[in-house]
């Protein structure tokens, strides 16, 4: 008789988002070539972390306070962080210009230079980015918006930014 193990594996948090993430920069490409011949334009746009105070309308689980602090405090850091106004000027410039594609953030610009010039090295900074991030907690499905998932860290003075965000976008509902 042979017994059979079993592994529970958890997917990585950015996992959904960074295959999505990769699977429209490969469609607006594809586009971009396939659309030309008719006079349309596509411009892949990567924006990076942007200050939109979103992440208190984003949903969350598992470990949803302290998933909600590190994402609150990330989109509120000046110089990785870029405003929706200021992102928003540089994709109407990119699409005015016939750019195939903008990096809008200074780490997002960054982050595609060393990925093409070191793909080892990237994949250990993720690797590190990863580890970072919260992990799993056992409360099943249960999921809370950002702003029912509030702790001493979120808000704080560290995200004024990513709140002041929240105020200008509408995000406060």
């Amino acid at each position: 008789m042979s017994s059979v193990r079993t592994c529970k594996i958890s997917v990585p948090h950015l996992l959904p988002y960074c295959v999505g993430k990769f699977a429209l920069v490969g469609l607006s490409s594809g586009l971009r070539s396939a659309l030309l011949p008719y006079g349309i334009r596509v411009t892949t746009v990567c924006p990076g972390l942007m200050r939109t105070g979103s992440p208190r309308n984003a949903y969350f689980k598992g470990r949803h306070q302290a998933e909600y602090a590190w994402f609150s405090i990330g989109a509120s850091l000046p110089g990785l962080t870029i405003s929706a106004e200021r992102a928003a000027r540089q994709i109407v410039e990119a699409c005015r210009g016939d750019k195939a594609e903008v990096d809008l953030s200074l780490p997002a610009k960054v982050a595609v230079r060393l990925r093409a010039l070191f793909p080892e090295a990237s994949a250990l900074a993720l690797d590190l980015v990863a580890a970072a991030l919260p992990g799993p907690a056992h409360s099943g499905n249960l999921q809370r918006t950002g702003a029912k998932s509030t702790s001493a860290w979120s808000p704080s003075p560290l995200t004024v930014l990513n709140e002041r965000a929240a105020v200008r976008n509408l995000e406060m509902g």
